[in-house]
């Protein structure tokens, strides 16, 4: 069973995915957002391409665990996405998984100000890794 995670941001939506067993998740690919916005239909047709059985959607809560503009943006933009799908969607805290995907990408070698979609997709890994780890008994 796949789980598809996103981190969703205004210019571009990180996507990671897990291996068919739920346990290790991946980067995948990076969804630029534009005027005319198609990331919901480039959503739904990599979960059907890859038989995502859940959506995990990372919320940038802010450090006080409160709800500030982008969670509630990012909450807006879950909606939307529930509204065109029956797979279960699961709403995450996310909050620091793009400074620790910099962190981790910049020790690597790669510079984040040269590869902005690589931080989201790796953050979008980080968040669903979590998940992954913190509920490997139910996820089977």
């Amino acid at each position: 069973m796949r789980l598809l995670a996103l981190d969703v941001g205004d210019r571009r939506i990180g996507v990671a995915m897990s291996d068919p067993d739920g346990i290790l998740a991946s980067p995948l690919t990076t969804i630029e957002r534009q005027a005319k916005d198609r990331s919901l239909e480039e959503i739904l047709r990599i979960a059907e391409e890859n038989d995502v059985a859940e959506i995990i959607v990372g919320i940038p809560y802010l450090m006080s665990g409160r709800v500030g503009p982008q969670a509630r943006i990012t909450m807006d933009y879950v909606d939307k996405l529930a509204q065109r799908t029956d797979l279960p969607i699961q709403r995450v805290d996310e909050r620091l998984s793009s400074v620790q995907a910099e962190r981790m990408l910049r020790q690597s070698g790669v510079r984040p100000s040269e590869n902005k979609g690589k931080i989201d997709a790796a953050a979008a890994a980080i968040l669903l890794q979590s998940y992954l780890d913190s509920n490997r008994d139910s996820i089977r």
